[in-house]
């Protein structure tokens, strides 16, 4: 790992001012949806550069326009300083290969034949040649397939050359996809998500061979979500949220930022708790401010008790100011009758003359 990785420090500073892939206010629409919005990146020969952000966030298109799958609404992309054609084809011709997310492979062709196909643009005997069989088209078909066999050796697959396609296991599709895009002899490969779906034993394996394709020469560009295996492998890593480059930088830098953090490895536990906190301060104050209405309200009957009885005796104050003789019997029979019926009923024949 130590050698590797001086091998990758010496690579960088040597090739570091000599850009492969310089993309410039890339812009991407359809209809009224804006997939990449003003996208600047640049990639240095010899240097692997990552490309992260979450589901949806338009790294695939941005993929797309760089290999002329897509035609960029805005921007321009340029390789080795001149500007792409918008044909996948001639992008590929120009010295750009990629993979795919999901694997593309001629499944009922062997091993082999699957490398071959990618060799196709290095071919450059005309179509005659091809039917004729002429010695200058059988010459450069040998050398295809002595390239062919020497990229299968470099992933590990020599001796299932003449396998089908189908019958590998999927991370050795993978690799396959990688071999068939480095028989074009790429200066710059772009891999999209190359280990997804694969154990940790195989995703190691890819780190491995992702490094080997840089000590080749061969500019890496590479899409992932595994964010252990795109910090440790790349040199640079930019940051795609919502269609936009949000930050770019070394892993330190990517990882520090907070905006990366919210948008994409989610918030961190000290700011989930933060909030937690309040909440609970909060609800205790809730709980006080609940029961001092709740205390106000047993005031509020004792307040509205003695103002009901206040009613009465204000009345009766000015029934007594207007007739104070009147008032004051009007009271006396109502307690006396009841003493007095049951003792004199004399009195209770003059109460009602």
């Amino acid at each position: 790992m130590t050698t590797t990785t001086n091998q990758a420090e010496t690579a960088t500073e040597t090739a570091a001012a000599t850009p492969v892939l310089d993309a410039r206010g890339v812009t991407m629409r359809f209809g009224g949806l804006t997939a990449v919005r003003d996208v600047n990146l640049t990639v240095n020969s010899g240097e692997i550069v990552g490309l992260i952000g979450p589901n949806g966030a338009g790294k695939t298109t941005f993929f797309n326009c760089l290999t002329g799958l897509y035609i960029p609404t805005e921007g321009e992309v340029r390789y080795k300083g001149k500007v792409l054609p918008p044909t996948s084809f001639k992008v590929t011709d120009a010295g750009i290969a990629r993979t795919f997310q999901n694997i593309r492979l001629f499944h009922n062709m062997t091993v082999l034949e699957n490398v071959l196909v990618g060799r196709h643009t290095r071919m450059k005997q005309g179509l005659w040649a091809a039917l004729l069989r002429l010695p200058g088209f059988k010459k450069t078909e040998a050398e295809a397939e002595q390239r062919a066999m020497e990229l299968l050796e470099f992933i590990g697959l020599q001796d299932k050359a003449q396998h089908l396609a189908k019958n590998l296991p999927y991370g050795e599709q993978r690799k396959l996809e990688i071999a068939r895009a480095l028989a074009s002899d790429p200066g710059l490969i772009l891999l999209d998500e190359p280990t997804a779906g694969m154990n940790p034993q195989e995703t190691r394996a890819a780190e491995e061979l992702i490094f080997k394709i840089r000590d080749m020469g061969v500019a890496v560009l590479v899409i992932e979500h595994d964010m252990r295996f795109i910090f440790n492998l790349c040199d640079r890593v930019a940051v795609l949220v919502q269609g936009q480059k949000l930050i770019e930088g070394d892993s330190a830098t990517v990882q520090g930022d907070e905006r990366v953090i919210a948008a994409y490895l989610g918030e961190p536990v000290e700011s989930e708790a933060a909030p937690a906190a309040e909440e609970t301060t909060e609800t205790p104050e809730a709980d006080d401010a609940d029961e001092a209405p709740a205390d106000g309200d047993d005031e509020a009957p004792a307040d509205e008790a003695p103002s009901d009885d206040a009613a009465p005796s204000g009345e009766t104050a000015a029934e007594e100011t207007d007739e104070e003789t009147s008032a004051e019997p009007a009271e006396e029979p109502a307690e006396e009758p009841s003493k007095d019926t049951k003792h004199d009923p004399a009195s209770g024949k003059e109460n009602d003359a």
